[in-house]
């Protein structure tokens, strides 16, 4: 190759395409995967008669295009091992994708409950007073299951492609800050999305790019991301980043659509600070004592 072909596509601290390269060609990797993939299991779906509309439709497809595409990245553009990027399994795993999600709870209850000691949030019934217990066991773990496989997709991506290649490219703070914007403009399409979501979504990605950094593993963010999301729209009634989802707590939210988020979700009000402020909290002390526990 000559030197001028090289210095554009080859990095040269290491032999392997530029990051700006390998981004792009994951990206090509995800189209492709989705036309080979995703619309002959659309077809196959609708051919049998299931809801290709439905939620766990869906995530499933994405899960499926989106690990594929960054597995076969890492593997061949990266030339690093899958457990390179964060997910090592070990014995620590199952403890820090746990602690995300109890993390998350402590984050989501403060949020209702200031939400509700401010009048802006009412409790209106819990499903099992209107529906039969098997109907809510039933949607309980159909929702978790759906958001695991939210969880596991978008950090995969997020934390698990774009920042760290990034941040191979550039530099740790860049790596962080671009791949939290790219995660908030992401969320862009969804329901009642704004660029004042968009900026919620960004911080939100600013605090599990924080989960990775203080385990360097993407356990402790893939729990946080299912626990937020099962916390906040399922336990708690909010809308789930404009999604309207099953509720056990069936609630109206009122007050400044700018401190609520109003039909997007907290994430889109200024009530998620007080939330991300515990929860990167949470996330120092779990990170300090996981390191005191392996140095004794």
């Amino acid at each position: 190759m000559k030197p001028f072909l090289r210095w554009i596509f080859i990095s040269p601290a290491e032999a392997r395409l530029r990051a700006g390269w390998r981004l792009a060609l994951q990206f090509l990797f995800m189209v492709i995967i989705a036309i080979l993939i995703g619309i002959p299991a659309g077809w196959a779906a609708f051919a049998v008669g299931l809801d290709t509309n439905g939620l766990l439709f869906g995530q499933t497809v994405q899960l499926i295009i989106v690990t594929a595409s960054v597995f076969l990245a890492v593997r061949w553009l990266d030339r690093r091992p899958i457990a390179a990027i964060g997910l090592a399994l070990d014995r620590r795993a199952g403890v820090d994708l746990l602690a995300g999600i109890v993390i998350a709870f402590f984050m989501m209850g403060l949020i209702y409950v200031l939400m509700t000691a401010l009048g802006w949030a009412t409790l209106d019934s819990f499903a099992w007073q209107v529906e039969e217990p098997l109907f809510v066991l039933t949607n309980l773990f159909y929702i978790f299951v759906v958001f695991v496989f939210v969880g596991w997709s978008e950090e995969l991506l997020s934390r698990g492609y774009h920042l760290q290649t990034l941040a191979s490219g550039l530099n740790l703070f860049w790596g962080v800050l671009l791949s939290s914007a790219v995660f908030g403009l992401l969320h862009l399409g969804n329901p009642h999305a704004t660029w004042v979501s968009a900026v919620g979504i960004f911080l939100a990605g600013l605090f599990l790019a924080y989960g990775y950094l203080a385990t360097r593993q993407l356990w402790l963010p893939i729990g946080l991301h299912i626990g937020w999301n099962f916390f906040e729209g399922t336990v708690f009634g909010f809308p789930v980043s404009g999604l309207d989802i099953y509720r056990l707590m069936r609630i109206t939210v009122h007050g400044p659509e700018w401190w609520t988020g109003g039909a997007f979700g907290p994430e889109a009000g200024l009530i998620v600070l007080p939330g991300l402020a515990l929860g990167s909290a949470l996330v120092f002390l779990y990170a300090k004592f996981v390191r005191s526990s392996q140095s004794s």
